[in-house]
């Protein structure tokens, strides 16, 4: 018999079938749109059913606030305050009593007990709310749960619960469940679309486009931004904009105390209006009184992971219709509203159908340590909605194996175990561990604490000054911080006994940047100058120039965004470079490195010792001549260029009249002369002149005869012959002078010669066996052209009367 309520709720018309269906199965999938009441009704009509007798009901909700605000919302229905029937356990906070039947957590939190306790015992009946936000927590406790179910509990319910999902797909999940679909009361919602502006910044518009809902519109105001750097400056804009005192301005996101975000929710004082400014946290499990008119950025921030360089980066992408469905939603709960949204109508259709799951772009690390402590190594065993990447599954098991997490079967270690206790990312958990067996245990779980929990101890992109500050936040948030960082600590202290010395800085304390590097040691990063940085595993990253961090020559990174090739570093701290040669030792090469100066000509050396990507230090070294000096000076030279190298006369004259009879001679030419232009220089300088370099570091070195020597040696004696033969260097006059013939003019091989000297000489000069005709330049007695010919029988013929006389 399900309890009655006084207040009627739409979801109220399929409890009496959720009822029976979970009374004859162990699964079921229940739809209902947003404003039903499933999240803070259906616990309460379940907890009298006979199965759930004497037992409890466990609700998973994505978020802390959901979490909180869903628990406190069912307690007040029952007349009592949350920690009685109803209770909740989050991060920070727990309100729960020996009478707690219904406990509200975060998907996190069940994750942590069903490890623990994989019979879950005392528990009737698990329901995941909000399931289509597919958060990896969420999909990892149901194929756990489904596990036990199937092996351990037939008795346990499972209901699954959302307002868009694919329920037949989940159903055929869980055996094909019976799927529930609610009506859900839906109040007429009109849509708006304003369009977007791409020269204008997002946060100007939004704040336009509320300003004008105000204006236009009654009812208090729920607008969706990406993120809360985005919330804080739509707030600084619409303050300028909106005078009205009767109109509070409020955020709402995740990082903010939990005071501040009941604020945000609790419902608008009469006579005034709200405008809550949000991030995704108020898609759904929320209810804020009072709204009617929604503004709708269209974006979302959502992490992605890139297993081939270990970074979770955060990437703004365009919502879902899934999602700008439920945003719409919010507007028509309790009365007609109205959705501004900050695009084009025809975009919608455009829109992904359903927020990527974060199972397929997740680090995975964290699963895949939980599942071998459930005893999988392979994640294909369980009932996962979508598989895990194998990219990303590799990626992970390679890094739980570094840190000594898993063994070579992929089983959980007592290191893994130690590490899985802490309930945190392994790296982080390594960090933890580490350092307190260093002796600075509590320092870095409040560095853990910093980066877990978003906006605690500021915005600095310096990771040091968020410290500082949150050991002087006296806020609940932070005060439960501490406590979660004191938890950590205490969870650790069976562990090894602090060493002593080594790894410490002068003061006698771990530095931040060292803890923070012993999780991220592939985020350890060099200074290149003007807050530009490259980082261990290859990526760069870049820091405001002004900032501090900008002028130290190494940082470790805790955060950054952007693409791989150039990313914004978000957090990061410095780190001594003594602390990077003495923690990573194992991990650094030196290698003695030989490049091409080529402003020189000549080749340099230095020792070189790297962390991976990163150059620690550098110092020049003699170079020794060896094979490989040969080949990278060999390299530089051609690099610069053939002309470079030291010619002589001679030899210039030698390659033109090879390079004549290559080209005279035809194909047969081609085959047999070597190739001696600067391409085929270049491609062959492996056979010429890396021999001819192998005790030479430096173009100064090279003489014109070592190069005389090693090109001539690229002809083959039978050839050399047939040169002096077919194209010698000089041509004999009757009067007995030596003309040096030019091969490298642009008109063919070419002698200058003064006209008298070829009195006598009936027949014209040839070469290359008699094919080639020289090209004759005639000067005068006081060596000035006369005429340029290829027939000097025609020459004496013809104009020679004519030059005569001008003669």
């Amino acid at each position: 018999m399900i309890r009655e309520f006084a207040t009627p709720l739409p979801i109220d018309a399929v409890l009496d079938e959720l009822g029976r269906t979970l009374g004859a199965h162990n699964t079921a999938v229940l739809v209902a749109p947003p404003g039903a009441g499933k999240t803070t009704r259906v616990p309460l009509a379940l907890l009298d059913a006979p199965w759930a007798a004497g037992r409890k009901i466990i609700v998973l909700e994505p978020r802390r606030i959901a979490a909180r605000a869903s628990a406190e919302r069912m307690a007040q229905t029952l007349g009592e305050r949350a920690g009685e029937t109803v209770g909740y356990r989050v991060r920070f906070g727990s309100k729960v009593s020996r009478a707690t039947r219904i406990e509200v957590v975060t998907e996190g939190i069940f994750s942590r007990q069903i490890l623990d306790d994989p019979e879950l015992t005392g528990i009737a009946a698990v329901l995941f709310d909000e399931f289509h936000e597919r958060s990896l927590d969420a999909d990892m406790g149901l194929a756990l749960a489904r596990d036990v179910q199937t092996g351990l509990r037939e008795d346990l319910r499972i209901l699954v619960m959302s307002a868009t999902i694919d329920g037949a797909r989940v159903a055929k999940l869980l055996g094909d469940a019976p799927v529930i679909e609610s009506e859900g009361r839906a109040f007429p919602i009109e849509t708006r679309y304003l369009g977007r502006r791409p020269d204008a910044p997002l946060e100007r518009q939004m704040a336009d486009a509320i300003a004008m809902a105000l204006r236009a519109d009654a009812g208090s105001v729920l607008a969706f931004l990406p993120g809360a750097a985005e919330i804080r400056r739509t707030h600084n804009m619409l303050a300028e904009r909106v005078h009205d005192p009767s109109v509070e301005i409020v955020p709402l996101f995740g990082a903010l105390d939990a005071a501040v975000q009941d604020r945000a929710i609790a419902p608008a004082p009469k006579g005034q209006r709200k405008v809550v400014l949000a991030t995704s946290i108020a898609e759904t499990s929320l209810t804020i009184e009072g709204v009617r008119i929604v503004v709708d950025s269209g974006l979302a921030r959502v992490p992605r992971y890139e297993p081939d360089i270990g970074l979770t980066r955060l990437e703004t992408v365009r919502a879902s219709r899934a999602a700008v469905d439920q945003r719409r939603g919010r507007a028509g709960r309790t009365e007609p509203g109205v959705c501004y949204r900050l695009w084009d109508e025809p975009q919608t259709a455009s829109l992904p159908a359903y927020t990527q799951p974060e199972i397929l772009s997740a680090d995975l690390s964290s699963l895949v340590l939980d599942l071998a402590q459930w005893g999988v190594r392979d994640p294909a065993v369980l009932s996962f909605l979508d598989a895990p990447p194998a990219p990303a599954l590799n990626e992970a098991r390679g890094l739980l194996g570094e840190l000594g997490a898993i063994d070579a079967d992929g089983r959980s270690t007592d290191e893994g175990k130690s590490l899985r206790a802490l309930a945190l990312s392994p790296r982080l958990a390594r960090m933890i561990v580490d350092s307190h067996r260093l002796g600075a245990g509590r320092e870095a779980a409040e560095i853990a604490a910093v980066l877990t929990e978003r906006g605690l101890g500021g915005d600095s992109v310096d990771l040091d000054a968020r410290l500082d500050n949150f050991r002087r936040d006296r806020s609940p948030r932070a005060s439960g911080a501490r406590q979660l960082a004191e938890r950590w600590v205490s969870q650790v202290r069976g562990s090894p006994s602090p060493q002593a010395g080594g790894e410490k800085t002068r003061d006698g304390e771990l530095s931040t940047g060292l803890m923070l590097a012993l999780a991220f040691p592939d985020r350890v990063a060099r200074n290149r100058g003007n807050g530009s940085f490259v980082l261990a595993n290859g990526r760069g990253a870049t820091v405001d120039p002004a900032s501090r961090l900008a002028r130290d020559p190494f940082i470790a990174v805790a955060e950054l965004t952007g693409a791989a090739a150039n990313g914004r570093i978000l957090l990061a701290v410095p780190i001594a470079q003594a602390d990077i040669e003495a923690r990573f030792a194992d991990q650094i090469e030196a290698d003695d490195e030989v490049t091409f100066d080529r402003a020189a000509m000549a080749l340099r050396a230095r020792r070189r010792k790297r962390l991976h990507a990163i150059t620690l230090s550098e110092a020049p070294l003699a170079v020794v001549p060896s094979p490989e000096t040969a080949r990278i000076l060999a390299e530089g030279l051609m690099g610069a260029g053939p002309d470079r190298l030291p010619w002589s006369k001679s030899l210039k004259q030698w390659r033109d009249r090879v390079m004549f009879l290559r080209a005279a001679e035809g194909r047969k030419g081609l085959d047999e002369w070597p190739d001696l232009s600067v391409s085929g220089l270049a491609a062959d300088a492996e056979s010429w002149l890396v021999p001819a370099l192998s005790d030479k570091t430096s173009l100064k070195d090279f003489s014109a005869s070592d190069l005389s020597e090693a090109l001539m040696a690229l002809l083959p004696w039978s050839l050399r012959a047939r040169l002096e033969r077919e194209a010698p260097t000089h041509f004999e006059a009757p009067t007995g002078t030596m003309l040096a013939i030019d091969y490298g003019a642009e008109q063919g091989p070419t002698i200058a010669v003064r006209l008298q000297e070829l009195f006598g000489l009936t027949a014209h000069p040839t070469i290359a066996q008699g094919k080639v005709p020289l090209v004759l330049e005639l000067l005068s007695p006081a060596h000035r052209p006369v005429q340029v010919t290829r027939d000097l029988p025609g020459f004496w013929r013809g104009s020679y009367a004519g030059v005569r006389s001008d003669l």
